[in-house]
């Protein structure tokens, strides 16, 4: 049975699975303590989720990563559901990522519909390449879905 919790004390203790997501410490650091931190428990933590509201009715996924040996086997998609209904009363749920063959069809499988681009992102703001699927990312995808009482 999978159980959802909040941490809000050393949130640096899960860092080990939040760089699967977003391989820079320091960029973790500019979201972590004013985002709220998830965990997915089963039988042990297999996801963790941090999200934070950006104003306007929007919440941001600013890092969701599931453990290696759990990846598809729908921790994630659980997590972006508990996320979803937690925060209904948001207008929206939005997530930037790269043009990665990984992420993108995963995020549309969730309902997510691409919304923008930020140019240049992963250039700008990593001190090196990020590269998913053998693909070197550069800029930011932009998707968004409705949350559930909207």
């Amino acid at each position: 049975m999978a159980i959802f919790r909040l941490i809000q004390q050393d949130k640096k203790r899960f860092l080990d699975l939040l760089l699967l997501a977003d391989e820079q410490e320091d960029m973790i650091d500019r979201y972590l303590e004013c985002g709220e931190l998830w965990t997915l428990d089963d039988n042990g933590v297999k996801a963790v989720c941090v999200v934070a509201d950006v104003g306007d009715g929007t919440l941001e996924i600013k890092n969701l990563a599931v453990v290696p040996n759990f990846q598809r086997k729908g921790y994630g998609k659980a997590m972006i559901e508990f996320i979803a209904e937690r925060y209904k009363n948001y207008s929206r749920l939005r997530v930037g990522t790269g043009a990665s063959p990984l992420t993108l069809p995963f995020y549309r499988s969730c309902g997510f519909r691409e919304t923008g681009v930020i140019p240049n992102f992963f250039t700008d703001n990593y001190n090196h390449p990020i590269v998913e699927g053998d693909i070197v990312l550069k800029d930011m995808i932009l998707l968004e879905r409705p949350l559930l009482n909207h």
